[in-house]
């Protein structure tokens, strides 16, 4: 007999917005306990020293994570002048000193240089593995850590202002696996100086924005009871831009098990309405509920047919 999982079948989204020196580990584990959930992962981690939008999904909204971490992303932060340190950010040990102080001006004059795709080494203190360990970790022992350059996309950057000569805060757009503190040294070595970032907040990721999030202290205020609900997001919110079909009972049956539904003609319409496209939809992926609006399953479009690759599952546990 399989055995029952500890806590409750709560299954959706909880954007928080997170406070200043704390882990996403600790939100996460904070979201789950609130709302007694069996699972729970995020979409992202965020920095200890950085505050703002950090998803949470429960149950099974974690199979609709790769969505919202390949989502664009948007940041404000400041940067420092003067100073390079080991994390890239203001945690970290100096490693170097520059007397240079950027003007608006250069520093606007840099920023198309960054913007775009661009190749980016992220931070030696990072969550990327080499060989199966984790950057940070590897960093933090005092080992040598070497990342390989990646291509990462920055679809805007704009110099918000400049509170005094050593300063300047930023607003930037960008697609997964950037670093903005990688963004903000490599900045820095293009205007012929150092530096680092100083402070963080990410305002949306995806579907999700900080005016929608609760803060974690007014979250921990509705602990086990039904209030917190009001902040569970549905599933679907997460998918928010990818083509969505509603199937009939019987095809909702075929897709749960694993087996693929024939594409109708009306279904091809609608398939092209919301992919934005008359183009061939081959290899589409598409999210399938029923006519209640229960999620079913994600499937790709092949040949015909929508092939399920994620199905969801809401038993009590």
């Amino acid at each position: 007999m399989a055995r029952r999982k500890k806590g409750t079948a709560v299954h959706g989204w909880v954007v928080i917005d997170k406070p200043v020196d704390v882990t996403s580990t600790q939100v996460v584990a904070v979201v789950k306990r609130v709302f007694d959930a069996q699972k729970a992962g995020h979409a992202g981690t965020l920095d200890p020293m950085a505050t703002g939008v950090l998803a949470v999904a429960l149950g099974e909204a974690t199979k609709t994570v790769p969505f919202v971490m390949d989502a664009q992303k948007t940041y404000r932060f400041m940067a420092r002048w003067g100073e390079a340190r080991d994390t890239d950010d203001a945690e970290g040990q100096v490693i170097a000193v520059s007397e240079i102080r950027p003007t608006r001006q250069e520093i606007e004059n840099a920023i198309p240089r960054l913007v775009g795709h661009i190749v980016q080494t992220p931070p030696a203190f990072s969550a990327v593995k080499v060989d199966g360990e984790r950057a940070y970790d590897m960093a933090r022992e005092g080992r040598a850590v070497e990342l390989a350059p990646r291509e990462v996309e920055i679809y805007q950057a704009s110099l918000l202002r400049q509170p005094d000569s050593d300063r300047a805060e930023f607003e930037m757009h960008c697609g997964k696996g950037a670093y903005v503190r990688a963004w903000v040294r490599d900045l820095a070595r293009v205007l012929g100086t150092v530096g680092h970032v100083c402070e963080l907040r990410r305002t949306a990721v995806g579907p999700f924005s900080a005016e929608g999030a609760i803060g974690l202290e007014n979250l921990k205020s509705f602990m086990h009871i039904p209030a917190a609900f009001e902040h569970l997001r549905p599933i679907s919110t997460a998918l928010d831009g990818i083509p969505a079909l509603a199937v009939t009972g019987p095809d909702a049956v075929r897709l749960r098990s694993g087996s693929p539904i024939i594409v109708r003609a009306p279904h091809f319409a609608r398939l092209k309405e919301g992919a934005g496209t008359s183009d061939d939809l081959q290899g589409l992926t598409v999210f399938l509920s029923t006519i209640e609006g229960e999620p079913v399953a994600l499937a790709t479009l092949e040949a015909g047919e929508l092939r399920p690759f994620r199905v969801f599952n809401f038993g009590t546990g």
